[in-house]
């Protein structure tokens, strides 16, 4: 590629309209530049310039292809195509801006009307960014009025590159159903690092999962105990189907009953399905899953 470089090729833009007034007005009131020595003949008269002068930077503007076609006069082949292609073919596919350097020689001025030259001016060699791999190209721009006065130059950089592979971000775990008869618990595990019980004041039974009535005595007179975090496993199964991006697979889900009597479900960290018996021994964790979610999940106890 860097043939294409020291062959200097040059292709040649030219421009559709002479620098004028009604594209100035409609660009400085689009930027909000309220320089009256771009629109108010009368003041521009009596500054440096002598007469209306055009924004700096619309320099592109004037030269900028239209929407079908290119001004005439301009080159009907690119010097840059075959370098495009030949990134494209080697697996660098995508484009992305990176810089543009303009620089100002004098003003133009309405009744002038421009041309640009442009060639390939440097490429570098493969870089790694954070948008995958690639080539840094700059095209040099040179601007001239009709007697070939170089007025500005402009430099353009892009990058073509292969985009990074990404892994896939994991969705966060589904949400609980919260209602005001679980929220202690939920929030006992994400504010207080704390496993609840609920427990009927009447007659002292422990209840899981939670209810606004005790099943034994029917009061609804109930508060909360704080789990010792050793518990049992009940019993447990293997989900496969059907794959929750949340989790990893296989996922065992275990039935654990806690040392104070409830059972509840929870997941088990680092413990192979093969090395499962119903009564081990197993200790609480509770695990922070994001800013908002706490889970209880067990391990083997020690």
């Amino acid at each position: 590629m860097q043939a294409h470089v020291e062959r200097g090729e040059k292709g040649v833009k030219t421009s559709w309209d002479e620098v004028n007034l009604p594209m100035v007005r409609h660009w400085v009131q689009a930027m909000d530049d309220n320089n009256p020595v771009y629109t108010d003949a009368e003041f521009a008269a009596g500054t440096r310039h002598g007469g209306l002068v055009a924004p700096p930077t619309m320099l592109q503007a004037w030269t900028m292809k239209g929407v079908k076609d290119q001004a005439p006069g301009s080159s009907t082949t690119d010097p840059m195509a075959d370098v495009f292609d030949a990134l494209t073919e080697a697996g660098y596919p995508a484009v992305v801006a990176t810089n543009c350097e303009q620089t100002y020689l004098r003003y133009v001025k309405p009744g002038e009307k421009l041309h640009h030259t442009y060639r390939l001016e440097s490429i570098s060699g493969e870089k790694k960014t954070g948008l995958g791999i690639g080539y840094f190209i700059t095209q040099l721009m040179e601007y001239f009025t009709e007697d070939e006065e170089k007025v500005a130059e402009m430099r353009f950089t892009i990058l073509r590159y292969k985009p990074a592979q990404r892994e896939p971000k994991r969705p966060p775990r589904a949400r609980p159903g919260m209602t005001r008869d679980t929220e202690f618990f939920w929030q006992g595990l994400h504010e207080d690092n704390k496993l609840l019980i609920q427990r009927c004041l009447s007659c002292g039974q422990l209840r899981h999962p939670p209810a606004p009535m005790c099943p034994h005595c029917q009061s609804l007179q109930h508060d909360t105990v704080e789990a010792s975090g050793k518990a049992t496993l009940y019993s447990h199964v293997t989900m496969h189907h059907p794959p929750l991006p949340a989790f990893e697979y296989p996922n065992t889900i275990a039935l654990v009953e806690l040392e104070e009597g409830t059972r509840l479900l929870a997941g088990l960290i680092d413990i192979d399905r093969d090395e499962l018996e119903i009564g081990m021994p197993l200790q609480l964790e509770i695990v922070r899953c994001d800013d908002e979610l706490s889970v209880p999940m067990f391990r083997r106890a020690s």
